[in-house]
C-alpha cells in the first residue's frame, strides 16, 4: 500500500479534472524523491509537509535556504530531469546547483535511523538489567534476540568463518536492519512511511559501496593473489594476454554492482506494481461501470496480494543483501589452500 493514499488523490484528480490517465506518468512520479512530503489533499488543496531546500548558485555563489514553495529567482524545477532543481544561467542555459537539500527520501533515512536507535536502545536497556543468569527474554526483546542471533550466527558467522566474523558483524547487522526496516516503513501508506528509500538507485549505489570497501580495502593478500595471479595455467594468466586477471579484476566491480541493482530492481518494481493496480482501480471507472465493479475486484485481489508479498520481500531483500555481502567478504579472506 505504498503511497496509496496520495496516489489514490492524484489519480482522482487527475479523472475528475476530465484528463486522460496516464498510468506510466503517475506511478513515476510517485517513485521519484521530492522537496516536500505529500500527506492529503482536501478540497483541491494539497496537505503536505515542506522539506528545506539548500542550494548554492552557480551564478552568484551565494547559498539559498528555503522551501518549495519560495524558490530564488533563477532557480527552477525541471520536468525533464525528475522535478530537480536547475538554475537558469546568465547565457540563457541551464545548470544544475550544488544541492544540499533534505529530500523526502533523506528524511525517511532519518525516519528509519531514529526507529532503529529507539529499538536498540530499549533492548540495550532491557540487557543492561539483565544478567546472563537472568531468564532468557521474550516479547518484543525476545523477537530481536532472535533475528540479531540468525544473521549473526547462521549469516555472518558461517559465511565469514570464526577468524574474522567479529570485525565485520556490526556493519552486516547494521546493513540487514537498516533496510529491512526502510522497506517495511515504505510499505506504511501514510507519513512517516511511503518513501520508496531502497527503490532510489543512489541509496542503493551506497551500500554497494560500502561493502565494496569492506571487501576490497580489508582483504588479505590471497584473495589479491587469487585475482592477478590465480592458480590456471600460465596461458591464461599471462601469455599471450593476462584474460584471467582481467576476468577476476572486472569482478571486483561487478559483484557490489550485481547487489546495487538486485535491492534496487526488487524494490522498485514491488512498488511500482502496486502503484499500477492502484491507477487501474481509476481506469476503470472512467471507462464505465461495467469495466469500473470488474477492474475494482480485480486491482484490490492483487493489491492485497502484493501487500502480503511485499512484507516477504522486504525481509528476503535485506536476507539477500546481507547474505551475498558476507560471502563475498568471507572469499577475501581465504587462506592459502582453504576451500
Amino acid at each position: 500500500m505504498v503511497a496509496m493514499l496520495p496516489l489514490a488523490v492524484h489519480a482522482e484528480e487527475t479523472a475528475g479534472e476530465g484528463k486522460e490517465l496516464n498510468i506510466p506518468e503517475i506511478v513515476l512520479e510517485h517513485l521519484a524523491d521530492a522537496y516536500e512530503w505529500h500527506i492529503a489533499s482536501y478540497k483541491g488543496k494539497h496537505i503536505s509537509i515542506p522539506l528545506p531546500i539548500i542550494i548554492r548558485s552557480e551564478n552568484t555563489g551565494k547559498w539559498h535556504f528555503c522551501t518549495a514553495h519560495s524558490l530564488p529567482e533563477g532557480f527552477f524545477f525541471s520536468p525533464e530531469h525528475h522535478g530537480k532543481i536547475y538554475e537558469k544561467m546568465a547565457d540563457g542555459s541551464v545548470k544544475r546547483p550544488w544541492d544540499l537539500s533534505i529530500t523526502k527520501a533523506v528524511l525517511q533515512i532519518w525516519i528509519v535511523v531514529a526507529v532503529l536507535l529507539i529499538v536498540f536502545l530499549s533492548c540495550a536497556r532491557w540487557y543492561k538489567r539483565h544478567d546472563e543468569k537472568s531468564e532468557a527474554p521474550k516479547g518484543f526483546v525476545g523477537m530481536m534476540e532472535m533475528f540479531v542471533m540468525m544473521i549473526h550466527d547462521d549469516v555472518i558467522k558461517s559465511s565469514i568463518g570464526e577468524k574474522h566474523y567479529r570485525t565485520y558483524a556490526p556493519y552486516l547487522l547494521t546493513v540487514f536492519f537498516f533496510i529491512f526496516t526502510t522497506n517495511i516503513i515504505g510499505l506504511i501508506p501514510v507519513f512517516p512511511g511511503g518513501a520508496n528509500v531502497t527503490g532510489n538507485i543512489n541509496i542503493t549505489f551506497f551500500l554497494a559501496l560500502c561493502t565494496m570497501l569492506a571487501i576490497n580495502v580489508f582483504a588479505n593478500k590471497e584473495y589479491w593473489k587469487e585475482i592477478f595471479w590465480p592458480d590456471v595455467p600460465l596461458f591464461l594468466k599471462a601469455y599471450p594476454a593476462p584474460v584471467m586477471p582481467i576476468i577476476e579484476l572486472f569482478g571486483v566491480f561487478t559483484k557490489p554492482f550485481a547487489l546495487m541493482i538486485r535491492l534496487f530492481a526488487n524494490m522498485m518494481a514491488g512498488h511500482a506494481v502496486m502503484l499500477s493496480f492502484t491507477c487501474v482501480i481509476f481506469l476503470g471507472w472512467s471507462m464505465g461501470v461495467g469495466f469500473g465493479l470488474g477492474l475494482n475486484a480485480f486491482s484490490i485481489i492483487m493489491l492485497l496480494f502484493m501487500n502480503l508479498l511485499e512484507l516477504l520481500v522486504a525481509f528476503v531483500q535485506a536476507y539477500v543483501f546481507t547474505m551475498l555481502s558476507a560471502v563475498f567478504i568471507g572469499l577475501a579472506h581465504k587462506e592459502h589452500g582453504e576451500e
